[in-house]
């Protein structure tokens, strides 16, 4: 069977293929502990459920519009305006599959191919494969520890060029777990201005952040910036809510009508039942995400302080996402249990077979430097975990 070009050019995403082979492990019996996965642990809220339920039982089934029934946009426009500051219609927004559809619909629908998209390191793996089907190019902006892993106006300003059409942000970050100050944001939104430089905000994380952090969307910066903008956000990690597959972008009407006609080839709407339980989380008082906000701030703390008393790793603490990016890499030329370790890829292979802890190599987030440990899961979990790691690296 002939395969497409396009498709062998895609590679698994990095954190599925480590979660598989933990699964396996688990499968056979081994006791992993799993710092893999991108998804809270707590269990969707049952208000949540219930409007789900209820509305399957009232034939809440069938097709909507494609780019979501009215009352959900509606309601989409007014978290906007509470908690962000934007000003949006219900025509300016589009209900996505998930935040990986929006990125997708969002790239296909404004990249042409030869187009160039600034994207910073650590970035998330599925952005630079997005960008790829487009054949538009990634322009790869390599960070450091001593920007806190976060583009400057500097590096922003030299990497744009007359092809580039679009930067990516991501903030607070997956896989580095920061978050950028709203001073940081302005001089990036500066360097843009009499460009025609579009932005992507992926805000996912948005309600995850620790400490003083103080969270700002990019596209309520200024007008300027609200007009080159698309803000993509969700409802998996606020809500916990990963396998329903519901996100949504606002932004530039143009835009968002050309995402909402490639959805009604794609996909139609999003699940119609689904839909409805979005606008019932949207009603949440707030009290039911700051509870698990908090569990994970602890979490945080922890982890960071572990990791940093380990021998040979450096940790920033998280200000966001439920994710710690240590750099590992004076482990790099060791033999550890008679493996040589390379880079970051040697290391979470070798970890997980030989101290059953599961992690993602950074080698696939542009920094091969870094391993992403996820600390959405018990705390009793992060501790076995980070004593198997720092038992395996004293070997």
């Amino acid at each position: 069977m002939k395969v497409s070009k396009r498709a062998q050019a895609v590679p698994p995403s990095a954190t599925i293929a480590v979660t598989a082979r933990a699964k396996q492990l688990k499968a056979e019996g081994v006791d992993i502990i799993a710092f893999a996965a991108g998804e809270p642990d707590f269990d969707t809220p049952d208000y949540i459920k219930d409007a789900a339920i209820k509305a399957m039982k009232e034939g809440k089934t069938k097709y909507t519009a494609a780019p979501g029934i009215i009352e959900l946009r509606k309601a989409i426009a007014e978290k906007l305006k509470k908690d962000n500051g934007l000003d949006y219609t219900p025509e300016q927004i589009v209900v996505n599959i998930g935040g990986k559809h929006s990125v997708y619909e969002a790239m296909q629908a404004v990249l042409d191919p030869g187009d160039e998209v600034i994207l910073p390191t650590p970035y998330w793996v599925t952005y630079t494969e997005t960008i790829k089907l487009t054949e538009a190019t990634a322009v790869l902006v390599q960070t450091s520890e001593q920007t806190g892993y976060k583009i400057t106006p500097d590096q922003l300003k030299n990497a744009i060029t007359e092809k580039t059409a679009m930067l990516v942000l991501n903030s607070p970050n997956n896989p580095g777990g920061f978050t950028y100050t709203p001073d940081e944001l302005k001089a990036l939104a500066k360097v843009l201005e009499g460009t025609d430089v579009m932005v992507f905000s992926d805000e996912m994380y948005e309600k995850l952040v620790y400490g003083d952090t103080e969270f700002v969307s990019f596209a309520s910066l200024s007008d300027d910036a609200y007009n080159r903008t698309l803000t993509s956000n969700g409802f998996s990690k606020a809500f916990s809510m990963t396998g329903w597959r519901i996100g949504y972008t606002a932004g530039p009407l143009d835009a968002i009508k050309a995402m909402g006609r490639l959805q009604s080839h794609m996909t139609q709407n999003a699940v119609t039942f689904i839909q409805y339980a979005a606008i019932a989380a949207l009603q949440d008082d707030g009290s039911t995400l700051e509870k698990m906000r908090l569990e994970f701030e602890k979490r945080s703390q922890y982890m960071a302080e572990k990791l940093n008393s380990i021998e040979g790793v450096k940790c920033a603490q998280p200000t966001g996402a439920f994710y710690c990016f240590p750099d590992v890499s004076s482990h790099y030329g060791r033999n550890i249990n008679g493996e040589k370790i390379n880079d970051s890829m040697d290391f979470a292979k070798a970890l997980l077979e030989h101290a059953k802890v599961a992690l993602v190599p950074g080698k696939p987030f542009g920094c091969d430097n870094n391993v992403r440990l996820s600390f959405a899961c018990s705390l009793e979990q992060i501790t076995e975990g980070l004593n198997r790691i720092e038992k395996w690296l004293k070997q």
